[in-house]
């Protein structure tokens, strides 16, 4: 990747519907150009899909928390995941290190449908313990955080 493909990612990253010939414009390189060079990164993997994002709020789903679990024994780990990607209502699960095994993202509508999702993660075999933090205010949320150009120092 060279500094004309990460102005392009730059370009994606603010806004995936933005065409060939403004990112062109924008970074003095032609609509082909352009259009070629997002081709490739598309076949190599470094671009993996493009996405909207929806306000959530709109939709009624007002209550953002995390809810971080600890499981008994790795042998649940299974189990517990394939129950968590069944429930809407979890936007994201991570597998993590430290005290704890794995953070649920929680994206519902109120506090009583929090309330029920968390007794359904607590029925899931295996769960030892939760812990929930309600999100109060969101001051940065990036779904692709891409890191400042570094020429390659070879």
């Amino acid at each position: 990747m060279d500094k004309l493909d990460h102005q392009i990612l730059e370009c994606l990253v603010e806004n995936g519907r933005v065409n060939a010939t403004s990112i062109g414009e924008r970074i003095g390189l032609s609509t082909s150009s352009v259009i070629e060079r997002i081709r490739r990164m598309e076949r190599s993997g470094l671009i993996r899909q493009y996405t909207t994002l929806v306000d959530m709020e709109s939709l009624g789903r007002n209550i953002t928390a995390f809810i971080s679990i600890r499981l008994e024994h790795p042998k649940y780990n299974e189990g517990f995941e394939e129950m968590i990607r069944r429930h809407a209502d979890i936007a994201a699960c991570y597998y993590i290190a430290g005290d704890v095994d794995y953070m649920l993202k929680i994206v519902t509508a109120s506090s009583k449908t929090l309330e029920k999702l968390l007794a359904y993660i607590k029925s899931i075999s295996g769960v030892a313990w939760t812990r929930t933090l309600l999100v109060l205010s969101t001051v940065k949320d990036q779904l692709s955080a891409l890191p400042p150009w570094e020429p390659d120092q070879n």
